[in-house]
């Protein structure tokens, strides 16, 4: 007879190779996430051009929760597409008097359900109401695109200058629902990460009051990508705006044209995440007097009536459009290709290259990009190492070299982590039509002027950049010639455009001239806690300034 230990014993490898064999509801098969199941559409309305889809969330989300939702419309070979982080969301770009299929899918971390049952909808070419109207303070200085780009007036270096919003309670609204469309509910994060998403938020009619002009169905939206979200799910209306002055002008012929005093469009930044609302416009006046292509910028503060009365928005900057007037006047001819580099081929890894990565800003009709990819090639090439001079040469005839290692400089010395040599972003790349070569255009300096973060901003010796994957800066640095000159703009610029004692000067006037609105922004419109914030962050910028002509001190004295 066994003992009750060796029956035990027996008993419990009898069940062990039962539930090996067969598995236990404590397995993986049990506790394993799926796909999702399908959305549930509710309503779908169309608009001009565009239509919202209203839906329900999966009965199921597949034991995993979901990330995100996509909404497609097809009608034959003509189909659009718009993620959302939850209901509604906004198909745009659609055909006017054209039958839409429209359906939704649901994603998780595992997968993305099947597509929900669909519904039809036929987008309507709007009726403007409000057309009906005459432009009376419209000037041809003020107004007219027959001047030249009045920059005294616009970018004034010493004055807080005012601009007034004025838009109808149901655009407004339209603005704000297009963004939980994208981003979710206001105030509300979306969870870990970014949404990620291709669309830009709606334009919409606005009239614009500037010293007691008025300006007239202004095309204003929100713009800005993680800054954008970022403000959103936190809570704070205070958000970027792209004004483009003749955006609507087939809707309302009075405003053909139009412009603010010469210039078409603007970017109004709203200095996230910088506490002393200076960065922006200290690094491009750096930019500037070091001789770099560089949009102009100025301080404004913004009111915005949505049908209220107006409500102070806070201080912003406001910041020249590169694919406007920085062309018209920096340049011999506006007529040579501007990009937007962004993402993985931005960084110009050999065979990284592909269209989408370098969107264009001019000349968009033409599939031409054969001198982005001369660039690659010059900047690739084996003579690098075999023959450096012909190297040299040959970069040298598709790419404003000397243009860029100045920007090297300045940007290793003011520090901005943002940007190439850490980000694939957040600058451009435009032919010149005098020389026929590349010219770098930095942009987007809010997170300028400090150490920065993502590990930092680049060394000066660039020791802390990841190898392989930053060649144009990898690769100039690797060449005596190159390096020498590199070398020779932090030289020049650290005693010049960012001496620090001229530096700190321009700290303490510009934070006097803007004190008074900085440190009056209110709740829910601003990224400060308190006025202590505006303070220690004008101090933090000053000794900024001394810290780095020391750094630049120190890299010399070891080359």
């Amino acid at each position: 007879m066994k003992s009750q230990s060796a029956t035990r014993l027996c008993s419990t490898i009898a069940v062990f190779v039962l539930l090996s064999a067969c598995g236990s509801s404590d397995g993986d098969d049990a506790t394993s996430a799926t796909a999702p199941d399908s959305p549930t559409i509710v309503s779908v309305t169309p608009g001009d051009a565009s239509v919202d889809i209203v839906f329900t969330a999966p009965v199921s989300n597949g034991g995993a929760a979901i990330t995100s939702y996509e909404a497609t419309c097809t009608a034959g070979t003509d189909s659009a597409s718009a993620t959302g982080a939850s209901s509604p969301i906004t198909v745009t770009g659609l055909a006017d008097d054209t039958t839409y299929d429209c359906s939704v899918t649901a994603t998780n971390s595992v997968g993305t359900s099947s597509a929900s049952s669909s519904v039809s909808a036929t987008p309507e070419t709007a009726t403007v109401t409000d057309a009906d109207f005459e432009a009376a303070d419209w000037t041809e200085a003020t107004h007219s695109n027959e001047v030249d780009p009045n920059y005294d007036e616009v970018f004034d270096d010493t004055m807080v200058k005012r601009f007034d919003f004025v838009v109808t309670a149901d655009r407004w609204q339209s603005m704000l629902e297009d963004m939980t469309a994208t981003y979710g509910e206001f105030g509300q994060p979306s969870g870990p990460g970014l949404i990620n998403t291709d669309e830009d938020p709606i334009f919409v009619p606005a009239d614009v009051y500037y010293n007691g002009t008025q300006w007239y169905r202004v095309g204003i939206r929100f713009k800005g990508n993680s800054s954008l979200q970022s403000s959103w799910q936190r809570g704070i209306l205070k958000l970027s705006f792209k004004l483009d002055f003749d955006e609507f002008e087939d809707d309302y012929p009075q405003i053909d044209n139009q412009r603010f005093y010469g210039f078409k469009k603007f970017s109004l930044k709203n200095n996230f995440e910088d506490p002393s609302l200076m960065r922006e416009k200290v690094a491009a006046d750096v930019y500037r007097k070091a001789g770099a292509p560089v949009s102009h910028t100025a301080f404004y503060t913004l009111y915005v009536d949505h049908g209220n009365g107006p409500e102070y928005f806070g201080l912003y900057t406001l910041v020249e459009e590169v694919d406007g007037e920085v062309l018209d006047t920096q340049f011999s001819s506006d007529d040579g290709n501007l990009y937007k580099p962004e993402g993985f081929g931005a960084s110009f890894v050999d065979g990284s290259f592909d269209e989408e990565y370098f969107e264009k800003k001019t000349n968009e009709d033409e599939e031409d990009w054969s001198d982005i990819l001369a660039l690659f090639a010059a900047l690739h090439d084996d003579t690098a190492s075999t023959d450096p001079a012909s190297w040299r040469a040959n970069l040298e005839s598709v790419f404003d070299v000397d243009g860029f290692l100045k920007y090297l400089a300045v940007n290793g010395i003011i520090q901005n982590w943002d940007t190439y040599g850490k980000m694939t972003q957040n600058y451009y790349l435009y032919n010149n039509p005098e020389t026929s070569t590349l010219t770098w255009i930095p942009w987007d300096h809010n997170e300028a002027l400090q150490e920065g973060k993502m590990g930092g901003a680049l060394a000066l010796d660039f020791a802390n950049m990841e190898a392989n994957n930053w060649p144009l800066i990898e690769k100039l640095y690797a060449d005596e010639i190159y390096k020498a000159q590199y070398d020779y703009y932090l030289l020049e610029v650290s005693g010049d455009a960012f001496e620090t004692t001229a530096t700190q000067m321009l700290y303490d006037t510009y934070s006097a001239l803007i004190e008074p609105w900085a440190t009056t922004e209110v709740a829910g419109y601003s990224f400060l806690n308190g006025a202590s914030d505006f303070y220690n962050a004008v101090s933090a910028l000053k000794a900024h300034a001394s810290d780095r002509d020391a750094a630049v001190d120190s890299y010399l004295s070891e080359q």
